[in-house]
């Protein structure tokens, strides 16, 4: 028989194909063109019928791979009797692809371990398909829909199509059709592919991947390396098909880094109910095999398990070396029979004596766990985080905590991939938390809430602190429960009658314990007529309203405020138990007297993970306590929103909007004694202090106001914060910050610690700034601010009624502080405590020189001053005229055996600035003095940045002392970015007529509005007008109202006429911002 235009005879084929491999080869991809080409095609099948027959004996066939470097098998898909479809295939092998053996035989009888329905219809594929005979079983057995065989070994593709044909047709040429009156050749491709890149790159959705794939490490890697194509040698294509080069996983170190590749690639194609089932060799142990899969969010099943013996020509020695270099042993086994593994290296001993050894091989398949969100996790990772994969796990013994936990990853993955910063929240909390928090209690208790009826809190204990200090009850009962934060003085005061407002306990607030049982509470309260109740209700009684309402009536009646802590009682939960006081709400309006708190704690995963939720009607109360929040903590910490949003959203999610509708609420406000209101600081303060710009509809508002940076996070930045929430079994010097926080002010600022040196952590800096100026308070000192003060911080010590003193600072030193003025004031000022913003100062950006800090803290310790070192603006460096940074160790060793006794520094700072961490906050606060110690841990109620910020931290620390690397090279871009951005915006300013006070640091500047002051501006809106005449404080709301950018005034700064802006805006915002400079000037006029 032969060939048209090609082949005489068959001796003729095997005179051409004795000469070597790759003429064989040659040879063998001609006929594939006749077989491709359908007028040659039942030919060239007839020729193929004709070859086997040459060699029908095992005998032959071996002489013919040896002889003429190919053979044509049968293999046998069944044996049984009753089998209704063809039992065997024909196929090619040659030397240079992977021949089918005890691996794909067992990976197939693991295969027809599945019901018949795994595969009919299915689009599918086969990931190392070789000679692509798992593709064609699979095929003629099952009859999916697609079946695509994927190989890197191009000589492999080709073969495969060539065995496609041969079982498409039969020996005479002629279509096979299966039942579906389709043929194999409908149903099978074959295409040269690394792993899945094929289907990725076509889009291909597939609902089943099956593979066989290589996982001994080969022992000569720059062979991995070599270019492959269809012409390379045969060993080197043997080698790709047998073993797998190294791929940047932490599986590498068991040879199972390409099927960890594999995985990955498969969980981004895979639709979500998809399975894949590959064949693992059990060498690494069982255990290390199914953490492949399952620490990737994937639920797996052993479908079949057997011995097979060790390839003689695969070498182990890379399997050797892996144990001579770390603990783990690999798993071997003498013979066929033994039951007893022995390691790598005395199975590589034993078959270098001649022994056969064999390892396990198992067949799993496995099925994504939760499919959307695991495609999330790892989308975002695969787009330059591919290093956080060897840390990822996401296999829970749990349901529950992977239901929690891996929604919350795909947020989390979500919201770093599609945003390049956090963004700007309300004090009051995230609006999408709060909608979320309203919709709950809509859906699921009947509540009618808005999120304007929602604040957001660091934690209950804050919330509780908060409400208190807002109002400066002179006695407040609060439950025994929920006293462990509050400050011990409070605790421990007698004081219970009315004193004069004006004597030294002004604004002391009385806590007395109580229990939490209603009646005895209410006994108190009768007793006792409290301005503030805080507590929370006993199991029995919060399951129906009748305590609730007694309370509520109760404390009415009095003139009582009242805060009920829910917590206890609240649950998170698709089946939430009844409770009495959501029950209540659901039918009437809570009254304006009374405030509900809830702190959410009690979820599956992060034990330490808190942020709680106040709820009122009373829209005063409700902007009072967002502004505490903004005052006293700053914000809450997004990442805590975005958990606890994750968890009520995935409650939500699957509930149809608005099915049931809310009954109409009845309730009349009842008459009721006289109630306390705010205290008299705060009252000053909030209707006097420049704090945030509240809600709006309009959400387009550009925020040069406030005090973070919307510049965008990098990589590095995005990679800790996402590793910190994605690993488990965080071991404790992960997370321990203190030896990097004192590498960090050593290297930054020069300042030394010892072993009595205290480290204390909070969210921000801003709460630790609070605490120091309740010691302050305490020890009966003068808080001392030059004037260009970070205003948020000089708002909040008002609040908290300190006594302030404001250092006139001159425009000739850019509004620094000097030695000079300062012994002027020091010399009249009794127990002073001076608050410096350094190296940067916020808001101007100008920098204190060493020899400046050196000549201040000179003249504190002379008049021993206590001195509050801020250092939480520092860090960005973009115009620092050769300054070569602060040696506090140096200063405060010169200054030690000279200064008052008194004389401490207090160093307090932030990370936000210098690791440009965006939304993410993280304050330290650095003491020496053991008495400053004592009195800062009696003010408890701090809110503790949580495990996974403490991780980042230390994490991005760790990156900073390596000197070098991505994070570094991020930092010195965005001081070439602010430096940039603060020539454009100076250009922009005077050419609008303001004059700007040039700063070197920092992500703020301030300037004077000289052009505007006195003008006239009138603005018409929805038929009503706005006229006002500029001065430096109203400008703030001019703008506001004539452009939509928000800027601080001079109330703000505390420098009469000068003006703050900040420059860590997204770039499409900043360039806005500068429209809305150019906009104010055409709409004043100037």
């Amino acid at each position: 028989m032969a060939v048209k235009g090609l082949f005489g005879s068959v001796d003729e084929f095997l005179e051409i194909c004795k000469k070597s491999g790759d003429s064989a080869y040659t040879a063998l991809r001609s006929l594939l063109e006749r077989l491709e080409d359908e007028s040659t095609r039942t030919e060239a099948r007839i020729f193929f019928s004709h070859l086997q027959k040459r060699f029908e004996s095992e005998q032959s066939l071996d002489q013919c791979l040896d002889a003429y470097h190919f053979r044509i098998d049968d293999i046998y898909l069944e044996q049984h009797e009753g089998y209704q479809k063809r039992k065997k295939l024909t196929m090619v092998v040659i030397p240079s692809i992977f021949m089918p053996e005890d691996w794909s035989f067992t990976f197939y009888e693991g295969l027809n371990r599945h019901p018949d329905s795994i595969f009919k219809d299915k689009t599918v594929c086969e990931l190392g398909c070789g000679n692509g005979w798992i593709s064609i079983a699979i095929a003629e057995k099952w009859l999916p829909s697609k079946v695509y065989g994927l190989d890197i070994n191009p000589r492999a593709v080709k073969v495969s199509w060539i065995n496609l044909y041969l079982n498409a047709l039969d020996e005479d040429g002629q279509p096979i059709y299966d039942s579906e009156k389709k043929t194999l050749l409908d149903r099978v491709e074959f295409h040269e592919s690394d792993l899945l890149a094929y289907c990725r790159d076509n889009q291909i959705e597939l609902e089943r991947i099956v593979g066989c794939i290589p996982q001994i490490l080969n022992p000569n890697p720059d062979a991995m390396s070599k270019m492959i194509t269809e012409n390379a040698s045969e060993e080197f294509l043997h080698s790709l098909s047998n073993y797998c080069a190294l791929q940047g996983f932490v599986e590498d170190q068991f040879g199972l880094g390409l099927i960890a590749r594999a995985v990955e690639e498969g969980i981004s194609v895979i639709k979500p109910m998809g399975i894949m089932i590959f064949n693992m060799g059990g060498r690494p142990g069982q255990g290390v095999c199914k953490r492949l899969f399952e620490r990737r969010g994937l639920r797996v099943n052993k479908l079949w398990q057997t011995k097979v013996i060790q390839a003689g020509d695969t070498d182990i020695s890379a399997l050797v070396e892996i144990e001579k270099n770390s603990p783990h042993r690999f798993e071997f086994f003498m013979g066929l029979v033994g039951d007893q593994p022995i390691c790598a290296r005395t199975a590589w001993a034993y078959g270098k004596a001649g022994g056969r050894i064999s390892h396990a091989l198992s067949v799993y398949s496995c099925q994504i766990r939760h499919p959307q969100q695991v495609k999330k996790i790892f989308e975002f990772l695969k787009n330059g985080f591919h290093d956080i994969s060897n840390s990822l796990d996401l296999f829970f013994e749990d349901d529950s905590v992977a239901d929690e936990k891996i929604p919350f990853l795909a947020y989390l993955a979500s919201v770093m991939k599609k945003n390049s910063f956090f963004p700007y929240e309300p004090p009051a909390g995230s609006k999408r938390f709060r909608d979320l928090i309203a919709g709950f209690m809509k859906t699921y208790h009947h509540v009618p809430l808005r999120a304007e009826n929602v604040v957001v809190f660091p934690s209950r204990a804050v919330a509780i602190e908060n409400a208190l200090r807002l109002f400066s009850p002179r006695i407040a009962i609060v439950d025994e429960h929920l006293t462990r934060h509050l400050p011990r003085h409070w605790l421990t005061s007698l004081t219970i009658e009315k004193t004069d407002s004006n004597g030294p306990l002004k604004d002391l607030i009385t806590v007395i314990e109580a229990p939490r049982q209603s009646d005895l509470m209410i006994e108190l309260i009768k007793k006792l007529r409290p301005q503030v109740v805080v507590t929370g209700m006993a199991h029995f009684e919060a399951v129906t309203s009748s305590a609730f309402e007694h309370l509520l009536d109760t404390t009415r009646e009095i003139g009582s405020r009242l805060f009920l802590d829910i917590s206890d009682h609240f649950e998170l939960s698709s089946l939430p138990s009844s409770n009495g006081v959501l029950k209540y709400l659901a039918g009437t309006p809570l009254p304006s007297h009374a405030v509900i708190v809830c702190g959410l704690l009690k979820n599956q995963v992060y034990s330490d993970l808190e942020v709680a939720f106040v709820i009122s009607e009373e829209e005063r109360i409700v902007k009072a306590l967002s502004k505490t929040v903004e005052l006293l903590q700053g914000n809450t910490a997004l990442i805590s929103q975005y958990y606890y949003g994750c968890l009520f959203h995935e409650l939500l999610a699957f509930q149809l909007p608005n099915r049931r509708p809310l009954a109409e609420r009845e309730g009349v406000e009842k008459n009721s004694g006289e109630m306390i209101g705010f205290s008299s600081s705060a009252t000053s303060v909030l209707g006097h202090a420049e704090l945030s710009i509240g809600e709006a509809d309009n959400s387009s508002l550009i925020h040069m106001d406030v005090n973070q940076s919307f510049s965008p996070i990098p990589t590095p930045v995005k990679a800790a914060i996402f590793e910190s929430f994605a690993r488990q079994n965080v071991v404790e010097s992960e997370i321990e910050v203190t030896t990097s926080i004192k590498k960090f002010i050593k290297t930054n600022y020069g300042y030394s610690t010892d072993n009595s040196t205290e480290f204390i952590y909070a969210d921000c800096p801003l709460a630790l700034f609070n605490k120091l100026v309740l010691c302050c308070i305490q020890e009966g000192g003068t808080l001392c601010f030059p004037a260009g003060t970070n205003g948020n911080y000089v708002s909040a010590a008002k609040f908290l009624n300190a006594n302030i003193m404001t250092l006139p600072t001159k425009s000739e030193v850019g509004f620094k502080l000097t030695d000079k003025l300062l012994t002027n004031v020091l010399e009249i000022v009794s127990k002073p405590w001076i608050y410096i913003s350094g190296p940067t100062v916020n808001p101007t950006g100008l920098l204190y020189s060493n020899e400046e800090i050196e000549n201040i803290l000179t003249i504190c310790s002379k008049f021993g001053a206590r001195v509050i070192l801020d250092t939480s603006f520092s860090g960005v460096e973009f115009n620092s005229n050769g300054s070569s940074g602060w040696d506090l160790g140096g200063i405060l060793g010169k200054i030690a055996s000279s200064g008052n006794a008194s004389f401490c520094v207090s160093l307090l700072g932030g990370l936000f600035s210098k690791m440009l961490t965006g939304g993410l906050t993280f304050g330290f606060l650095v003491l020496n003095q053991p008495v400053l110690v004592e009195t800062i841990h009696s003010f408890s109620g701090l809110s503790k940045p949580h495990s996974t910020i403490k991780y980042t931290v230390k994490k991005l620390l760790d990156l900073r002392e390596q000197k070098s690397g991505d994070l570094l090279g991020a930092v010195a871009e965005h001081e070439e970015l602010l430096s940039s951005r603060l020539k454009r915006l100076k250009e922009t300013l005077e050419n609008c007529g303001w004059e700007m006070l040039a700063p070197c640091s920092g992500v703020s500047m301030v300037a004077k509005p000289s052009a505007y002051i006195g003008k006239i501006i009138k603005l018409s809106k929805e038929g009503t007008t706005w006229e006002a005449k500029l001065d430096d404080s109203n400008i703030r709301e001019a703008m506001l109202k004539a452009t939509g950018l928000c800027i601080n005034s001079s109330s703000w700064t505390g420098i009469p006429g000068y003006c703050r802006f900040t420059i860590a805006l997204e770039d499409s915002d900043f360039d806005r911002a500068l429209d809305c400079i150019l906009k104010f000037k055409e709409t004043v006029g100037i």
